[in-house]
């Protein structure tokens, strides 16, 4: 392969720069030419495309979001679209390509893969959700993201003695808001996956209160059965000692600086895509296994999600007390 391309597709995740980033070096380092595609897929599909030099990804690495950008697109979902993309491909003489993002781009790096295009796929999800990885890129990130608010609201929820409810991110999985409950110190974590009622959690507010806590936070991720609003509304009118104040971190958790793992991680990854792809891979995702990269089909992980470890559910209601 002399020419190959790249883009960041999906939600933005921390560290999708550092990766775009060290698949261009990566290229260059084997004389290979690296294309930005820009606005993933629907770029793709307008013929986004252009050239990377070392220069152009330099100073990126400590930057959040994505500078190929990203976009949702709807037309590449069918055969007529997918068809189209491989044109455009085939217009700019690009022989394999990286694609960085969540489950729903690694299926897109799929549906390439079965037009004949060789491709790697990067995770790259906050979520934490994608199957076969330990982790993706950016969920170090969003994670301290979400430990640094928790920290914040338990200082002027101590104050004020009021117990805070804050939902973090995760449609259909809840690892961000499990883990921040663990190391944050939740009272109480709600997820999509836990299926905790909002009876239960206004009894573990109240209990708080009893015991003498002068602060109480229960963690909602935003796929749980009920949302921020509701579930304040809901304990207010409770009257169980504690004022309830909501905060809703949204979109806070994609942005920001990298963290020195997401860094290390995106780029590891994706200088492995890049030896992966020229030495003839095709269809696969780089995943993190233990401290190792290991080779995972896309067709594998598109077809599952990754589940919360049981094992964390348990602690997170240990260490609640």
């Amino acid at each position: 392969m002399k020419r190959i391309a790249v883009m960041t597709s999906g939600g933005d995740a921390p560290g999708m720069n550092a990766a775009v980033r060290a698949v261009v070096r990566a290229g260059l380092d084997k004389q290979v030419e690296v294309y930005g595609i820009r606005q993933a897929f629907q770029g793709l599909l307008a013929g986004d495309i252009a050239l990377l030099s070392s220069r152009e990804v330099s100073g990126i690495l400590q930057r959040g979001g994505t500078v190929l950008q990203t976009a949702r697109n709807e037309e590449f979902k069918t055969a007529a679209g997918q068809r189209k993309g491989r044109r455009r491909l085939n217009e700019h003489g690009i022989e394999g390509v990286i694609v960085i993002g969540g489950d729903g781009s690694m299926r897109g790096a799929l549906a390439l893969h079965k037009m004949g295009v060789p491709v790697i796929g990067i995770p790259a999800s906050i979520d934490n959700d994608i199957w076969g990885t330990d982790t993706s890129i950016g969920v170090d990130t969003a994670l301290n993201t979400i430990l640094d608010a928790v920290d914040r609201l338990r200082d002027t929820a101590t104050s004020h003695n009021r117990a805070f409810v804050i939902e973090v991110m995760g449609r259909d999985c809840g690892y961000l808001a499990v883990m921040g409950g663990i190391l944050g110190g939740a009272e109480i974590v709600v997820t999509p996956e836990n299926g905790v009622t909002m009876n239960e959690i206004a009894v573990a507010l109240e209990d708080a209160y009893v015991r003498g806590k002068s602060h109480a936070i229960a963690i909602l991720a935003e796929g749980a059965p009920y949302q921020g609003p509701e579930l304040a509304r809901f304990l207010q009118q409770k009257h169980m000692g504690f004022e309830i104040r909501l905060t809703i971190l949204g979109h806070t958790q994609r942005g920001g600086s990298p963290t020195a793992f997401d860094r290390l991680l995106a780029t590891r990854m994706g200088v492995y895509a890049v030896d992966l792809l020229l030495g003839g891979a095709d269809g696969m995702m780089v995943a993190r296994v233990g401290r190792d990269q290991n080779p995972i089909e896309l067709a594998e992980c598109s077809a599952r999600t990754r589940q919360i470890t049981p094992e964390y559910f348990g602690l997170a209601k240990i260490l609640s007390r």
